[in-house]
C-alpha cells in the first residue's frame, strides 16, 4: 500500500517528502521517519519530531497542514492543537507526530513502532 495514489494523487512517498522537506524548512528538532509497512494496516509511514517549545509544535503543525494543504491534500485530521505538547497530524498513509521534547521522551514512541533502527532522516 506504501505506493497507493492518495484521493489527492499523491503517493504516501511524495506526502512524506513533503513534510519531511517543510519540517526541515522550519527547523524541527530530531526528524525520525519510520516504515509501518506490514507492521500496521493504519498507516505506510509516521514521521516523528520535536519542536522547542509549545509555540514552536504549534507552528510546525500549523506549517505543515498548510504545505499538506497546498499539494493538494487538505484533508489531514489533527489532535492535539491547543496545548502543543503532542501533535499528532493523520494525512492517511502518512501519520505525524509533533512533540515537545520532555513529552517525546517520555511517551517514546519511535521505541514502540521501531522494532529495527529508524531511519534518520535529518540532522538535529
Amino acid at each position: 500500500m506504501s505506493e497507493d495514489v492518495q484521493e489527492s494523487g499523491l503517493t504516501a512517498a511524495e506526502l512524506e517528502k513533503i513534510v519531511l522537506a517543510k519540517l526541515d524548512d522550519d527547523k524541527a528538532e530530531d526528524i525520525v521517519s519510520i516504515d509501518l509497512t506490514d507492521k500496521s494496516s493504519v498507516a505506510d509511514r509516521m514521521v516523528v519530531a520535536s519542536g522547542r517549545s509549545h509555540r514552536h509544535v504549534g507552528a510546525l503543525a500549523d506549517h505543515l497542514l498548510r504545505a499538506l494543504k497546498d499539494a493538494g491534500f487538505g484533508r489531514a485530521r489533527v489532535e492535539g492543537l491547543p496545548h502543543c505538547d503532542w501533535v499528532l497530524i493523520d494525512a492517511g498513509d502518512l501519520i505525524v507526530h509533533l512533540f515537545r521534547p520532555e513529552v517525546r521522551q517520555f511517551y517514546n514512541i519511535e521505541k514502540i513502532w521501531a522494532v529495527d533502527s529508524p531511519h534518520r532522516a535529518g540532522a538535529n
